[in-house]
């Protein structure tokens, strides 16, 4: 062993003993704070457990739609003839996919889901409900934000009514109840509603889709009744007989587009998986809350632990200064 070599096995051989040490010690802390470790964890799963059961059964119902106009139908009438439309300086849109795309986004807006929850009476399910009986299949409702006798909405203790608005009611239900996704492979949309009920989260979901399409219907013929007003008054402006000829096409085309549209149940989504009243919950996740609450306790047991052992570390350096 050179003189070199020496001093560094020395400083090595200081590290590993103080290692030694600090382990040791870390060990001696824990097992000396089992008891409050072990308190600690069954409290904090004890109330995770507690929560969990507390939590209502919540039930999700889907149903898996595919555009109904991506090819042909509708959309192709006006690629048929769009030459002649922007001649007549007119457009007839861009095609089915971006019907679907706005129809999606349409599905998820404040003004449809207002007026779809006003339409369907949802405001009481939303906002008064506690739970939902399933022996007697009735809604529990809450007596301190509403009287089913009288239908009324009650007052707070600031004499504010409870009865929501609009914005309240859409928050409520795309945050707790909707859920729109798109599979980018396929272009198919799932839409999922969640409820406390199982045949309500199952209405819900054909409602919103028997809705959009009849939203998306009248949409669409009254544009198109109205291009049908406009070219017959441009028709009766012109004597030209090669513009005529241009205008009674546009006509024809407009009138199919109002002939299939009334003609289509489905018009912009197609089922093809529909919505079944869910025999399962999907939330919540009983045994996954208790597991994370017991975790939490053992962390946070052995955390207060450490957390006392400097405390009382402190204390004995300061007395013996």
């Amino acid at each position: 062993m050179n003189k070199h070599e020496a001093p560094t096995r020395l400083v090595e051989h200081a590290y590993s003993t103080d290692d030694e040490i600090n382990l040791r010690e870390v060990f001696a802390t824990l097992w000396a704070g089992k008891w409050l470790i072990i308190a600690i964890t069954f409290v904090v799963a004890v109330a995770g457990v507690a929560y969990a059961l507390y939590k209502p059964n919540i039930y999700q119902s889907s149903v898996l739609l595919a555009p109904a106009n991506e090819e042909g139908g509708v959309s192709g009438l006006g690629g048929q003839l769009g030459g002649l439309a922007s001649l007549a300086g007119i457009s007839l849109g861009s095609g089915g996919s971006n019907q679907t795309v706005i129809a999606r986004e349409v599905l998820q807006s404040r003004a449809f889901l207002a007026d779809f929850i006003r339409r369907h009476n949802l405001e009481v399910p939303l906002m008064a409900i506690e739970e939902w009986n399933d022996k007697s299949q009735a809604w529990i409702y809450n007596r301190d934000v509403y009287n089913p006798d009288t239908g009324e909405w009650l007052a707070d203790e600031n004499g504010e009514s409870h009865k929501p608005t609009d914005w309240d009611l859409v928050k409520a239900f795309r945050e707790n109840h909707l859920n729109v996704s798109e599979n980018k492979d396929s272009g198919m949309i799932t839409v999922s509603v969640k409820s406390l009920s199982p045949p309500a989260a199952q209405q819900w979901a054909e409602w919103l889709v028997a809705d959009i399409n009849e939203h998306m219907r009248r949409e669409d013929v009254a544009e198109a009744s109205a291009r049908i007003d406009y070219l017959e008054d441009k028709l009766n402006d012109t004597n030209v007989a090669g513009m005529q000829q241009v205008f009674y096409q546009l006509i024809e085309s407009e009138t199919r587009t109002v002939m299939l549209a009334n003609a289509q149940q489905e018009y912009v989504f197609e089922t093809v998986d529909p919505a079944v009243v869910p025999q399962e919950k999907s939330e919540p996740k009983r045994p996954l809350i208790a597991i994370v609450a017991t975790m939490l306790g053992g962390m946070l047991g052995v955390f207060i632990v450490f957390i006392r052992a400097f405390i009382r570390s402190g204390k004995q350096e300061s007395e013996n200064v």
